[in-house]
């Protein structure tokens, strides 16, 4: 198994099929999945939150910015994609990868959040938690080990270093 991933990891796509494959990514994760999650929570709708709007209009495009962010790092120095499909060729540890290690995950989940609190919904909330923590398990699981086993020691200090979803707020965090 594992030289099945090494080999396959090894696999190098241009910069035009590795755009190509970033549009479906893309329309799945901002557009697609926010979607369900709104026609989801209408049907257990049950309290509407009483956060200001303003508070989700700030996380909205600030998790955006980091999520694209962290693709755009992806595909120009790890030539690669956040798809397992098109993984990167080295391993990022350059910002926002110095921040922490699933930027991505922490900028969607904040757009997620933000369009919550922004719709006033509590069940919205609830089901992109229950999102976000399923795809932490699956980070954890199967990607970290993945990770491993392509990158080796480079991998293991990085993690060593580096938070796993939550950047450091006060920290002065190094670039290498």
């Amino acid at each position: 198994m594992k030289n099945k991933i090494l080999k396959w990891s090894k696999k190098e796509y241009n910069e035009k099929q590795r755009m190509l494959a970033l549009i479906p990514e893309a329309i799945l994760f901002v557009v697609v999945l926010p979607f369900v999650f709104w026609v989801i929570s209408g049907f257990i709708e049950v309290i509407r939150i009483g956060f200001p709007n303003f508070i989700g209009l700030l996380l909205i495009p600030f998790g955006l910015f980091f999520s694209a962010w962290s693709v755009w790092v992806q595909f120009k120095i790890g030539k690669g994609t956040p798809s397992p499909a098109m993984p990167t060729q080295r391993l990022v540890v350059e910002k926002p990868y110095a921040y922490c290690r699933n930027p991505m995950i922490f900028g969607i989940m904040l757009y997620y959040l933000g369009l919550g609190v922004w719709l006033a919904s509590l069940s919205f909330i609830g089901i992109v938690t229950f999102f976000v923590a399923l795809l932490l398990i699956y980070v954890k699981l199967v990607e970290e080990k993945e990770l491993e086993e392509r990158f080796g020691e480079e991998y293991v200090e990085y993690k060593k270093r580096t938070p796993f979803l939550f950047p450091p707020l006060l920290e002065k965090v190094e670039s290498e």
